[in-house]
């Protein structure tokens, strides 16, 4: 695994942690560079995704906005936009193309069962609700909420969720197949 490859997700987690801690002492424009950096070393592998392109467009443009204005409280926003990407990027391929489970289950098994599809369509169902859920949260955290708060959300508790909803579904699919 090429470390780029880990950069940008490594970076997302920690990001609320960063924020915390550097907000009041790190100047907004040096979060920027740092994040347009981390965009940039995805491009390869970006440009060959489906919304890569605008992807890059919308968060390289976040940088600029974040370096220009040097506010501060613009730094809250990332896992909002974070999460209305992956809102998008599942979203959209239940409307056009494959879903995106199902996508995720081809990489690791080609051969997936006709069977298998109705059930990946519905889990990418679930993880559209998840991410119209932790946009609107993160979202309501930035706007109304301490810092404090804000952290322990995006750092902590949306990772919890998350790995509940991947057990969750991991143990129904196990149990699925025993039943089949």
């Amino acid at each position: 695994m090429k470390p780029r490859s880990i950069l940008l997700p490594l970076l997302g987690v920690l990001y609320p942690f960063l924020v915390y801690v550097g907000m009041a002492t790190v100047p907004p424009h040096v979060f920027a560079l740092a994040l347009a950096a981390a965009w940039l070393l995805r491009v390869p592998t970006l440009l060959r995704a489906p919304g890569g392109r605008w992807m890059l467009g919308v968060a390289l443009g976040y940088c600029v906005l974040l370096a220009a204005s040097g506010e501060s409280s613009l730094l809250r926003w990332y896992p909002t936009l974070i999460s209305l990407f992956l809102l998008l990027a599942f979203g959209l391929s239940l409307v056009a193309g494959t879903p995106m489970v199902e996508r995720i289950a081809r990489a690791r098994e080609p051969d997936l069962p006709a069977a298998a599809i109705p059930y990946t369509r519905k889990v990418t169902w679930v993880w559209t609700g998840f991410f119209v859920f932790n946009a609107a949260l993160s979202a309501a955290l930035t706007l109304w909420a301490s810092l404090r708060w804000w952290t322990l959300y995006n750092g902590l508790i949306v990772y919890f969720i998350m790995g509940a909803l991947f057990a969750g579904e991991w143990l129904l699919r196990r149990r699925l197949r025993v039943g089949a």
